[in-house]
């Protein structure tokens, strides 16, 4: 079985193509023939963050080359597409903008080469990018908590199965990359925040710190699943508001800030996670979204999780399927094989769409 699915829903023009040799197996084995990426990053950087227009028109003028360039990596020519057997998009949620250039796309696609299309969730797909692994999927894995945590998205999911879903605690406000996005703002570091505030934190060294930086863990005392990283943010403002401007600029403040930032929302998200495990008692703890390719939250998960008393699998994608990527649609696609259509006129982007 061939799928080839498309994603743009947000700043990032994706298309994969991926085999599954073993489609009637019980743990089906993925092969990936293609993961193209076309990242619009450095042309929103200077917005502070994803302008929609800018993002769909780059995904109009993408589309076709990444299609070409999938086919070509996977040893496909755009003939030899026939053999796809799906075709599959992200419907949501996203920026509908961009969500609308991939459908057209994909639905064009499917009509030339008639071939049924499959509309994915991208939370749904960002959990099961964990079974894009070779051979990760078995049904003993479940029940399980999945803690999905992205720039748009903070949620902890009771997981029965695939296709089994109940949300049971999300932000109230900021999603944890948002966090990471408007406090690297303040601080003056540019866009995206994540990566930035990571590799600041990573040089931060505590013997050499020559003033002391706090910041709250928002939530973590409370006895719901919720999250709420606007108060963290607000702190920083008002630390950074707080000093000199000689400290504002200098190295050591922002590589202790940036630790503590990074360190307050990593002990939130394994905290609220770790609860729900115990609480559910679950057999697993799944972690996707952009967010989950970060290394201290990747390290310090994995120890916590071994210190936990009890035995429970500890999945996590790889770092390039965690960030938006096509692969995970296609592996999506193919768990949701009984969604496919020919009607495509029924398919529609839905930016809130929920799970």
């Amino acid at each position: 079985m061939l799928i080839l699915a498309i994603d743009t829903s947000c700043d990032e023009t994706a298309i994969s193509i991926i085999k599954i040799p073993n489609p009637k197996s019980q743990i089906p084995n993925f092969n990936i023939l293609s993961n193209i990426v076309s990242s619009q990053v450095k042309l929103h950087a200077k917005y502070g963050g994803v302008y929609p227009s800018l993002a769909k028109r780059e995904h109009q003028k993408n589309l076709p080359i990444v299609l070409k360039r999938a086919l070509k990596k996977a040893g496909l020519a755009l003939s030899g597409s026939r053999r796809v057997n799906f075709i599959a998009v992200t419907h949501g949620p996203g920026l509908e903008p961009c969500l609308w250039q991939g459908i057209n796309f994909a639905k064009e696609l499917a009509g030339k080469l008639k071939k049924p299309l499959i509309a994915v969730n991208h939370i749904e797909a960002h959990i099961l990018a964990n079974f894009a692994v070779s051979l990760a999927y078995r049904k003993d894995l479940f029940p399980a908590v999945a803690l999905v945590v992205s720039g748009g998205h903070t949620q902890l999911i009771l997981m029965k199965g695939i296709g089994k879903y109940q949300l049971i605690g999300e932000t109230r406000d900021d999603a944890a990359g948002e966090c990471f996005d408007k406090t690297a703002r303040i601080l003056g570091l540019g866009y995206p925040g994540g990566p930035v505030i990571a590799d600041k934190a990573a040089k931060f060294k505590v013997q050499s710190l020559r003033f002391k930086v706090e910041l709250p863990r928002p939530m973590i005392g409370q006895k719901n699943y919720d999250f709420s990283f606007s108060g963290l943010k607000t702190a920083v403002l008002y630390d950074f508001q707080s000093r000199s401007a000689k400290i504002r600029k200098s190295s050591g403040y922002i590589q202790a800030m940036c630790a503590e930032i990074q360190q307050s929302i990593v002990d939130v998200l394994i905290y609220k996670t770790l609860k729900v495990a115990k609480d559910f008692k679950v057999k697993s703890i799944i972690l996707g979204g952009g967010v989950a390719a970060n290394d201290e939250l990747r390290k310090q998960f994995k120890s916590k999780v071994l210190g936990l008393g009890f035995k429970v699998n500890f999945l996590i994608p790889p770092k390039k399927l965690c960030t938006d990527n096509a692969v995970m649609i296609a592996v999506t696609a193919f768990f949701n094989q009984r969604k496919a259509t020919k009607r495509w006129q029924k398919i529609k982007a839905d930016g809130n769409l929920s799970l």
